[in-house]
């Protein structure tokens, strides 16, 4: 009886948090808005600081109410984006630095960081998508973006050049760190001449695989003309408009990363047809995506690729999706590839590096 009263506390407990989730990811969002990462960083410093310290950096001019501020950095704390340090003598007092966590929302030396990954995912038009989740279950023809906002997100980002601009510095932040723990521990690329880089979208990516690898003499970037009209000038790298449901232009092996998410297993077929058809015999296509176990559990590693999966299903598409690795087996197969190989590179818990060979 003891163990059934208590599971029941628990579980109360657990759907009290639960439902109070959304404060998490709009603290983030707020910590990021006001700068405090790159405020407490302070060039490396890290100096552990009270909330009213954090206030006057984050707000030369003056005023912010410091007390609202030192609640959101407890909340996020639990979390472990902050460390508190309690002041014995005076117990009001905490003060905070930035853990592990907290440090990949520091801006770098190229001006990147994951806070542009955050603010990128709670902009207005967004968030307005999210109380709809449920329809994506009733209608999945039509994603709660869309019928919040009247169109597909790429659509809709492309007439907006802030949202564009956002989405290019979001993917960039995430995806740099990943591309250089990936080319420490990936030798892949070896042997290849031309590279195209599929859904490329600055071309950040590709410039970090022809630093790492001189043998390929010509990367190309390859992505939606709007998007690649705003990518920066890299040596080595062509940036080439175009769509890739139609034609990807021919290498001796294509890359793409975070792809085939945000499509559906026919919309997949058909790209991964399409690299099949510009690729050589031997050649092959080199994908980082999200892996699904085969198994749910709760560790942070399985929550973080199922709740992207949501996030997926709410803004891009709705029949869009996180896979397991069988599945991207089976897919590569039906448009044609031979062999399949996936590695666990020990280096990012959350993308998985798959290839696909002619």
């Amino acid at each position: 009886m003891e163990e059934t009263m208590e599971s029941r506390h628990r579980a109360r407990l657990a759907i009290h948090e639960l439902v109070n989730m959304l404060s998490v990811p709009m603290s983030l969002n707020a910590i990021v808005r006001l700068n405090v990462p790159d405020a407490i960083w302070q060039g490396g410093a890290n100096t552990a600081l009270t909330a009213s310290q954090i206030l006057t950096k984050v707000l030369p001019s003056g005023g912010g109410d410091a007390e609202n501020l030192q609640r959101i950095l407890r909340m996020l704390t639990s979390y472990g984006v902050f460390a508190e340090v309690l002041d014995d003598t005076d117990p009001a007092e905490r003060k905070y630095s930035l853990t592990e966590i907290g440090k990949t929302l520091v801006t770098d030396a190229d001006g990147l960081s994951c806070a542009s990954y955050v603010l990128q995912h709670y902009q207005d038009e967004l968030i307005k998508a999210w109380p709809l989740v449920h329809e994506a279950v009733v209608d999945p023809k039509s994603e709660p973006f869309v019928k919040v906002n009247g169109e597909p997100p790429y659509t809709y980002y492309g007439k907006r050049p802030e949202m564009i601009g956002l989405m290019q510095k979001a993917m960039s932040g995430v995806s740099v760190p990943f591309m250089k723990a990936m080319l420490e521990a990936y030798s892949g690329f070896d042997g290849i001449q031309r590279l195209v880089d599929v859904g490329g979208s600055t071309g950040h990516c590709l410039r970090m695989i022809l630093q790492k690898n001189p043998n390929i003499r010509e990367g190309i970037n390859f992505d939606l003309p709007e998007v690649v009209a705003k990518a920066p000038n890299f040596p080595g790298v062509t940036h080439v408009g175009g769509d890739m449901f139609k034609s990807i232009p021919e290498a001796d092996a294509f890359f793409m990363k975070w792809i085939l998410i945000t499509w559906t297993d026919d919309e997949c077929k058909l790209i991964l047809e399409n690299c099949w058809k510009a690729l050589p015999a031997g050649g092959k296509l080199i994908a980082c995506e999200p892996v699904l176990p085969k198994e749910s559990d709760d560790s942070h590693r399985t929550r973080a690729l199922l709740e992207e999966d949501i996030f997926i299903m709410t803004i891009y598409r709705a029949k869009g999706k996180h896979r397991t690795e069988e599945e991207f087996k089976q897919l590569g197969l039906s448009a044609g590839f031979t062999h399949f190989r996936a590695f666990v590179l020990h280096v990012d818990e959350f993308f998985t590096v798959l290839e696909f060979q002619k």
